[in-house]
């Protein structure tokens, strides 16, 4: 619906179309793709998903970890197959899209399984390190 309404406000030529597009070979923005989807869901599935992480940081977590992937794969990388499709379907341009809907899948069902199998007690931190949340202890040492 963005694109869809940044289309209909602004002529969008083809020099300017702001889709997702490669940079390099199909095959280096494939890699790079699954690469940067497995690190953001493999972050999250820690911070949101396990008890034992500290719920406090999570945003911050997940936010610096999409910053690292931007540093990585720079503004044209994608994370997410819906900020490629709309663009595509939009303006009707479908080329190399499979790359932006195939490498964030793979990425993702990765990051999730490597979390799920490095996940191997079900015991909370605070019982695991002897101390608290970080905020909590910081609060009360006021």
């Amino acid at each position: 619906m963005a694109t869809g309404a940044l289309a209909l406000l602004f002529d969008v030529t083809p020099k300017a179309y702001f889709e997702t597009v490669t940079v390099g070979s199909n095959g280096q923005s494939f890699v790079l793709e699954i690469f940067i989807s497995f690190l953001l869901m493999f972050v999250f599935s820690g911070v949101t998903t396990d008890s034992r992480a500290i719920g406090e940081l999570a945003g911050i977590a997940i936010g610096m970890t999409i910053r690292l992937n931007v540093f990585l794969a720079g503004f044209r990388a994608s994370m997410n197959p819906a900020s490629s499709i709309g663009p595509a379907i939009v303006k009707n341009v479908y080329k190399r899209l499979w790359v932006y809907i195939v490498g964030p899948v793979i990425g993702t069902l990765a990051g999730a399984l490597a979390y799920n199998l490095i996940r191997s007690t079900d015991k909370p931190l605070r019982e695991l390190t002897r101390s608290g949340s970080f905020l909590k202890t910081i609060a009360g040492d006021q």
